[in-house]
């Protein structure tokens, strides 16, 4: 097993329900047997429900049980009550989850040092039992959101308990940010606050927004209704709908959105699933793409976003998916990587597409492209067989890019609108543990977090000059 995933709150459980979902279909797709391989043993155990679960995994022959190695955490049980009512129901079992009734009330403070130390024990005892089934644990993922009490607050409690119980094993975490127009009044607090947290405790983030999603999922229906794409697109893409999953349930309005960033998990996680002839461990990633432990913040775009009818695509379709995952239209943050600096970028392919595909295309993409000057070749690339259901190939790109920064600014604009009036403060305040000065904190942690943002796009355009090195005496 590669990495261990953990929702927290109710966007976290959506969009995770949809990654398993999704999951299993790939494999599914893949493993026409139903024989337990080791592709499967990387996200799932395969147990003997007779003996409740708890007995070893089985790794030889036929699929028995199959159970998601995750935690699903939720302080409202609504979400995590419907997926166990649908159709991924046996995927999970009771000792894989912590839910409770009454919500954190889009309250960070409720979410982190309410629920974070009432629930401490039992969030620890559950890692510890879930880790116990993994040989070989390599990273922890977390799926929240900012915007909320729970995603925001317990999901970043729960970041810093795996600093603490495992400060050996890297920690993923997939942020979905709100837009400006969020309908929580508090979201700009819970974001900042949380901003702080994910600044310290998590080795990458990949930030996700709202307003992208939405912008994404309105345009592959624009496409499809103008009849743009022609013949070419299947109705029900299989980036956005949930078509043909595991049993077709009445999609929601966020469901579109979910989808998106469960392909991206897909897309992020198949190199640890599949085979490929250039596997890119995610160890990898946070190595080759975090040069400064605190600019851990990467853009990720994806390509393609609809599905084709026609599975033999040409090769200048290929290379088009190149394009497409340095355009904004493909990106899930709002920003523009061309014109700011990256410090490194990794392309992780999927499908029948070579090595020389991958050179031939990086070589062509490189001249418009500003990379900091000591790391011109900061490219990094994976190779996984196995394309997404539906597709030929597909293309994740992840950029360590200061095009990040705008959207940090705007968070603290929307943070010191609040903040100088003193708005909700009391909702926080009278939260046991909850000081002023952990406002005060979070907006520092933000504000040199931008800084140094701002130090790196100072270099931009400079002369190219190396970063002196040591000198060694002979």
């Amino acid at each position: 097993p590669v990495s261990l995933p953990s929702a927290v709150g109710q966007c976290g459980n959506q969009v995770g329900c949809r990654f398993w979902d999704l999951a299993l279909r790939e494999h599914a797709a893949v493993n026409k047997k139903g024989i337990y391989d080791e592709s499967l043993s990387s996200f799932f155990r395969n147990v003997d429900t007779r003996s409740g679960g708890d007995g070893p995994d089985i790794y030889k022959g036929k699929i028995c049980s199959l159970k998601a190695r995750a935690l699903l955490i939720d302080m409202e049980e609504g979400v995590v009550n419907e997926i166990l009512q649908g159709p991924l129901r046996d995927v999970f079992d009771s000792k894989q989850l912590i839910t409770d009734v009454s919500g954190s009330g889009n309250n960070w403070a409720v979410g982190h040092k309410l629920y974070g130390y009432q629930y401490r024990e039992n969030i620890v005892e559950k890692l510890r039992k879930t880790a116990e089934h993994c040989d070989c644990l390599q990273c922890f993922f977390i799926i929240h959101s900012m915007g909320g009490g729970t995603g925001s607050g317990l999901g970043t409690f729960v970041l810093n308990l795996l600093e603490d119980e495992f400060p050996e094993v890297y920690r993923f975490v997939t942020s979905v940010y709100p837009s400006g127009e969020d309908d929580v009044i508090t979201s700009p607090y819970n974001s900042v606050l949380a901003m702080k947290e994910l600044n310290e405790h998590a080795d990458c983030v990949l930030p996700i927004e709202n307003e992208s999603l939405f912008d994404i999922v309105n345009k592959i229906h624009q496409m499809i209704d103008s009849g743009k794409l022609g013949s070419t697109v299947k109705q029900n893409s299989l980036v956005t709908s949930s078509a043909g999953s595991t049993k077709t349930v009445q999609e929601k309005p966020f469901d579109a959105m979910n989808n998106i960033v469960a392909n991206l998990l897909l897309n992020l996680t198949s190199s640890a699933r599949f085979e490929g002839s250039l596997n890119m461990d995610l160890n990898e990633i946070s190595m080759n793409l975090v040069p400064f432990p605190r600019l851990h913040y990467l853009v990720s775009s994806l390509t393609p976003l609809y599905t084709l009818t026609d599975v033999n695509v040409p090769s200048r379709r290929l290379d088009q998916m190149f394009s497409d995952a340095f355009s904004r239209d493909h990106q899930l943050i709002q920003a523009d990587p061309k014109h700011s600096l990256y410090l490194a970028c990794a392309l992780l392919v999927r499908g029948n597409v070579q090595v020389s595909d991958l050179r031939r295309n990086i070589e062509r993409l490189k001249p418009s492209l500003h990379f900091v000057s000591w790391n011109q070749e900061g490219w990094k690339t994976g190779l996984c067989s196995v394309p997404p259901v539906g597709h030929s190939h597909s293309l994740l790109a992840l950029a360590n890019n200061t095009c990040v920064k705008p959207t940090f600014i705007e968070l603290k604009d929307r943070f010191m609108k609040l903040y100088k009036k003193k708005a909700h403060l009391h909702h926080y305040l009278h939260i046991d543990g909850m000081e002023q000065s952990c406002f005060s904190e979070a907006i520092s942690s933000l504000s040199d977090l931008i800084e140094e943002y701002n130090e790196l796009d100072a270099t931009k355009g400079g002369p190219r000059t190396d970063p002196s090195r040591l000198k060694i005496a002979v």
